[in-house]
């Protein structure tokens, strides 16, 4: 790799650093291209992002960013994996090092805050941005529709009292 295109993975991965919400640091211990693929097919569907980069280059792009301390897990053959979403990507990795044992969560950070690879376990476990939103319109939404319920219960019945009132004179 040339300078001119180190430089520019090392600008790349300085503004992932710098801008994106969530990293996950990983072990590829002898992942297939298949399963490679299939993972930042994953990644890309849910809204994440899948670089495999040189540690040293990711080391460099570290410095001075908030998540500096994620240089110590540099090392060996390291997948990193990001979203602007704080869960996303600790969600797929979770699940796809569930079922194939040659990707090992070695950490990773929310933020400024360096996790390990149990935080990012529990991390995986919160739901996502738009479940919390979707959550939350049901609770704003709940109360709106009990009160139209009850404002509605007294008309409805008066209607049905008159109208009952009128089938007993009609008959």
């Amino acid at each position: 790799m040339d300078r001119a295109k180190k430089r520019e993975v090392v600008a790349m991965l300085r503004d992932v650093f710098r801008n994106t919400s969530t990293v996950v640091v990983a072990h590829n211990l002898g992942l297939t291209v298949a399963e490679i693929t299939d993972l930042r097919n994953r990644m890309y569907e849910a809204g994440g992002r899948v670089k495999v980069a040189k540690n040293r280059l990711a080391k460099l792009a570290l410095k001075g960013s908030p998540k500096e301390g994620l240089a110590d897990l540099l090392s060996g053959p390291t997948v990193l994996f990001y979203s602007d979403d704080p869960v996303v990507a600790p969600k797929i990795v979770v699940e796809f090092a569930k079922k194939n044992e040659k990707l090992v969560i070695l950490g990773g950070a929310l933020d400024a805050s360096i996790l390990d690879a149990n935080g990012v376990k529990a991390l995986a476990e919160l739901p996502s941005l738009d479940e919390l939103r979707a959550k939350l319109i049901g609770l704003v939404q709940a109360p709106a529709q009990k009160i139209a319920s009850v404002l509605q219960a007294p008309g409805g019945q008066l209607a049905r009292v008159l109208a009952a009132r009128g089938e007993q004179e009609a008959a």
